[in-house]
């Protein structure tokens, strides 16, 4: 007998978030997950020593991440009154929109403009707040179309995702675009930078858009210590604004939402910037590595300014193919994305990589 209990009507609506799967074990295969954007090398050695001696966990954390907020400051260049953590940017962004969107007093759904393919987790968030996603085609490159997102925009608009670098695509925007664009938009209409992986982006003018806020209090930065500080595990992100905009966001803080070891680990994190920037470039050289003799073997790759590359097209054969040596990789409707992995684990894949592209004819 099932439950006769009743739920929103909206979760019938929303796609599921289908995080990249571990892999299965298979005996004598070493197997290795390239589908979940993770930095290979772990946190430097500093956040290691504080996991292995971390006492405190009997202690509630400070509810308002005190500590971490005057060190972003100081890193920042902003006050702390315009920083808010949340577990992840996902739980930053989950905050957000839950202060900004959903459904009006007049019953009307408020409107979320993205670009897509972009950040999968960006429509299951929109709907659960009860506002309605405007979808808009990313440009043949992969990239925002900045002008078709500007033109989307209604009375009903609350909010504009920004996700740059873009995830699964990979390409950035420059500084000059994202500036651009914030003066063209309406001053009621709040603009959410995504910058979780704007720590691998080398392309010339790419840079944090956090210098807008002092201008244009409805634009907000986030960001995450997930990727360049491999602290995915623990979940801990912030987003930089206005302080009146922070402090909407503050008053609708989940109690406790960053753990206290989320915190220790990422001012210890924080501590060695150089560790963490040497670990960044390893990804990277290893990134304009792959990517070049992937073209080479005649794969349509994007450009990527992350972490990650997407190769498009029809090649889910690639899947299973890597599947069979060990390597867990993430198909989209749009292709194939594969995260940097360690040196090891690129030359697996562009073993594989290379005999499937002889056994199914890729560019010929």
């Amino acid at each position: 007998e099932h439950a006769n209990i009743p739920v929103r009507p909206v979760f019938s609506t929303l796609p599921s978030y289908a995080a990249g799967k571990p892999p299965a074990p298979v005996e004598g295969l070493t197997q290795y997950k390239l589908s979940s954007n993770e930095n290979p090398l772990g946190p430097v050695p500093e956040v290691a020593r504080l996991l292995a001696e971390f006492v405190t966990v009997h202690r509630y954390p400070d509810p308002l991440s005190t500590a971490l907020r005057h060190k972003l400051s100081a890193r920042l260049g902003v006050d702390a009154d315009d920083i808010v953590t949340g577990a992840g940017s996902l739980g930053a962004l989950n905050q957000i929109l839950k202060t900004f969107a959903g459904v009006n007093a007049d019953g009307v759904q408020d409107e979320v403009i993205y670009a897509w393919r972009s950040f999968e987790a960006y429509p299951i968030l929109v709907g659960i707040m009860g506002a309605r996603s405007v979808q808009v085609p990313n440009l043949p490159d992969g990239s925002h179309d900045l002008d078709a997102m500007a033109a989307a925009i209604t009375n009903r608009t609350r909010l504009i995702l920004v996700c740059t670098p873009n995830n699964p695509t990979g390409p950035a925007l420059t500084y000059e675009e994202i500036a651009g664009f914030v003066a063209d938009i309406p001053d009621d209409v709040m603009i959410i930078v995504d910058e979780a992986y704007i720590d691998f982006a080398t392309k010339p003018g790419v840079r944090t858009a956090v210098p807008l806020i002092e201008e244009y209090p409805n634009v907000i930065v986030m960001r995450t210590f997930s990727k360049a500080h491999a602290l995915a595990g623990v979940r801990v992100g912030y987003a930089i604004g206005d302080p009146e905009v922070i402090g909407a966001i503050q008053a609708l803080l989940v109690p406790f939402g960053v753990n206290s070891l989320a915190l220790a680990a990422a001012l210890a994190s924080l501590k060695d910037a150089e560790g963490v920037q040497r670990a960044v470039s390893e990804i990277i050289a290893e990134r304009e590595r792959i990517i070049p003799a992937l073209r080479d073997l005649g794969y349509d790759i994007p450009d990527s300014q992350s972490n990650f590359y997407l190769i498009r097209g029809d090649v889910y054969g690639l899947v299973e193919a890597c599947a069979r040596v060990g390597l867990i990789v993430r198909p989209f409707r749009v292709g194939v994305r594969v995260s940097v992995g360690s040196r090891e684990q690129n030359d697996r894949f562009l073993a594989v990589a290379a005999e499937f592209a002889r056994t199914e004819g890729i560019g010929a």
